[in-house]
């Protein structure tokens, strides 16, 4: 099965999640709960982790962390390998605990919106959930998410930070002040979030949030594709599961498609319209395939070449081409990339 890219760098932050194995239930206890947060302060004590928020779940957990090294890979292996021994160990239990890998979401950390509005998704869950009492807006009465922490007196402890998220609230400091403004702005949330249940305009949005690949504007986006083809390079890109890399590739691809236009002076439109067979379609359909990776389904619906035999074909006769047309024309090629 293809695995998703892995994107990591110092500073970067992500939105993280994971469900139990087969749906089934990750904290069947309050003992594992206190296990998953001991573990996850020993995690971060090694990695360096900094955690802005989380909330734990029955099958499930959300968090949103930082990490000041480019080490989450290597973090989370240790977390949650760990946490699964102690679990099972705590149950007499043997075998996976966790669905499969974790999903790791990046998120633009200078994007006050974006990084609120993931830590607003995770503090929100026991609302979703209906783990609130009728009428119930406040989020203080579920003690497995960081938002007492935030709301409420008291220390936090090293690994939980809650300066980030109210910065990006505009509250400007942690004091009693900062937090009762918090917890009147959460309980607001939670009042929208309520009654937009059932419209599917909230569902929407905290869709986009589960199912996406980042969370962050379109510079962002970009950076993180680029990061991705990096990560991948060398290695088959069939073995790797990433929009990110995908939008990578076929933003390249596009790109030696537009220097083919320019060169043969045609519109793709008019590229398009040309016999399979015609000389400069197979020297366009050339150029992206040795310029690019992606596969022979981007180039065939794009230059609309039909099957893959025609674009093997093409590619083989501008390999090495002999024929005087062929040979022009992949000069022109070649040149407009200089």
């Amino acid at each position: 099965m293809a695995r998703s890219v892995r994107i990591e760098y110092e500073g970067a932050v992500y939105h993280v999640m994971c469900r139990g194995d087969r749906g089934e239930s990750v904290f069947p206890s309050e003992g594992d709960r206190e296990t998953f947060l001991d573990t996850l302060a020993e995690a971060c004590g090694r990695t360096g982790f900094l955690v802005h928020s989380y909330v734990l779940m029955t099958n499930h957990y959300h968090m949103l962390i930082e990490t000041p090294e480019a080490n989450l890979v290597e973090g989370m292996r240790w977390f949650q390998g760990v946490y699964t021994q102690r679990a099972n160990r705590r149950r007499g239990e043997s075998g996976h605990l966790f669905q499969g890998r974790y999903k790791a979401v990046s998120v633009e950390a200078e994007d006050a919106g974006a990084f609120l509005r993931v830590s607003d998704y995770i503090h929100l869950n026991p609302a979703r959930a209906g783990l609130l009492a009728a009428g119930d807006a406040e989020l203080g009465g579920y003690r497995w998410s960081s938002y007492p922490s935030f709301a409420r007196i008291g220390s936090l402890p090293a690994w939980l930070s809650r300066e980030r998220v109210f910065g990006c609230c505009g509250l400007p400091d942690e004091r009693a002040g900062s937090r009762r403004r918090y917890a009147a702005m959460m309980a607001e949330r939670v009042r929208e979030c309520l009654e937009e249940s059932g419209s599917g305009r909230e569902n929407q949005a905290w869709t986009g949030l589960r199912r996406g690949w980042y969370v962050g504007s379109d510079d962002f986006r970009d950076r993180l594709q680029d990061l991705a083809a990096a990560r991948a390079s060398g290695k088959k890109r069939a073995s790797y599961r990433n929009e990110g890399l995908q939008r990578h590739d076929e933003r390249a691809a596009e790109r030696r498609l537009e220097q083919a236009c320019e060169a043969l002076a045609l519109t793709l439109p008019e590229l398009r319209a040309l016999r399979q067979s015609d000389v400069r379609k197979q020297a366009a359909a050339w150029w992206v395939k040795t310029g690019s990776v992606v596969g022979d389904e981007w180039v065939s619906r794009n230059l609309d070449m039909g099957s893959r035999a025609n674009i093997c074909r093409a590619v083989q006769a501008y390999r090495r081409p002999k024929d005087r047309a062929r040979i022009i024309l992949k000069n022109k090629m070649t040149k407009c990339s200089d």
